[in-house]
C-alpha cells in the first residue's frame, strides 16, 4: 500500500469530518469507516433507487498504520467468512448453520479490531448471499471461492481506529445521479447472480462446511483456497 491513498465513501449525504466510534457494529468488519479506492464503486453504493447521493473523497495517511490485508495470499476464504458471521446478521436455518458459525470464528476469526485500517470485500447483497448459502451448507467452499470473484462487486477499506481517523482528510465531494448509479449497481449485482446460478448447476465434490467441521479442518489446509484478490 502507497503511503498516501485517496479514498471515496459514498454516502446519502455529505461527511466533511468522519467521527470515531459512531455507526452501525453489524457492518461487515465491525464499527468503522467504510470507504474504497473507487469513486465509481462509491458512487454506486451512495444511491438508492429515489434518491440521488454524495461520494466523498479523503486523502489517507497511512505511514505507521496497522493494516490488515484479508485478501492477501496468508488469508484464506474462510478468514473472510469467519470476520463476516462474527459481525452481521446472518439468517441461521439449520443446527449445521449454528455450529458452523461458531466454528469459522474459533477456528479461522481474525481480531479485526486491533489493526488501524482493515482491507477486504464488501458484502453486497450478492457476497453475503453467497457466505449465508456457505454457512448453511449449500455450497462448497470452492464454489464461494469463485463466486467472492464474480461480477466485480467491490473491495473496501475500512478506518477502524481514531489514530487512523486523524489521518484522514477530506477533500471535497461529487454527487452521485441515482439515474446512472443505480442502474450500474443492478446490473453488476445481476451479472454476478447470473453467473453464481452457472455455479450452482455445476456438479461438485468439494469440501462443505459439515465437511470442514467434521475433518477438523483449519487455516493451514491446502484445500481452503487462498488470496481472493485478482
Amino acid at each position: 500500500m502507497e503511503k498516501t491513498i485517496t479514498l471515496f465513501h459514498g454516502s446519502s449525504r455529505i461527511i466533511a469530518e468522519p467521527v470515531f466510534g459512531i455507526g452501525r457494529k453489524n457492518n461487515d468488519f465491525g464499527l468503522g469507516f467504510y470507504c474504497t479506492e473507487s469513486d465509481e464503486l462509491a458512487k454506486e453504493w451512495a444511491v438508492s433507487a429515489l434518491n440521488d447521493g454524495y461520494s466523498n473523497r479523503y486523502t489517507l495517511d497511512t505511514e505507521f498504520l496497522n493494516v490488515l490485508s484479508l485478501n492477501r495470499s496468508d488469508f484464506t476464504i474462510l478468514n473472510w467468512v469467519a470476520v463476516l458471521v462474527e459481525h452481521r446478521l446472518f439468517s441461521i436455518k439449520t443446527p449445521v448453520a449454528r455450529r458452523a458459525k461458531q466454528y469459522l470464528i474459533d477456528n479461522f476469526g481474525v481480531n479485526v479490531n486491533a489493526y488501524d485500517l482493515i482491507v477486504g470485500y464488501r458484502a453486497d447483497d450478492s457476497y453475503f448471499d453467497y457466505a449465508e448459502a456457505f454457512l448453511n451448507n449449500g455450497i462448497t467452499v470452492d464454489q464461494l471461492a469463485r463466486a467472492m470473484k464474480l461480477g466485480k462487486l467491490g473491495e473496501q477499506i475500512v478506518l477502524k481506529s481514531k489514530f487512523a481517523f486523524s489521518k484522514l482528510k477530506y477533500e471535497g465531494f461529487e454527487i452521485a445521479q441515482k439515474d446512472a448509479y443505480f442502474v450500474l449497481r443492478q446490473e453488476r449485482d445481476d451479472e454476478a447472480k447470473r453467473m453464481y446460478m452457472g455455479i450452482l448447476e455445476e456438479e461438485t465434490d468439494g469440501l462443505y462446511i459439515q465437511d470442514i467441521m467434521r475433518g477438523g479442518i483449519a487455516n493451514d489446509d491446502p484445500r481452503i483456497p487462498r488470496n481472493i484478490s485478482e
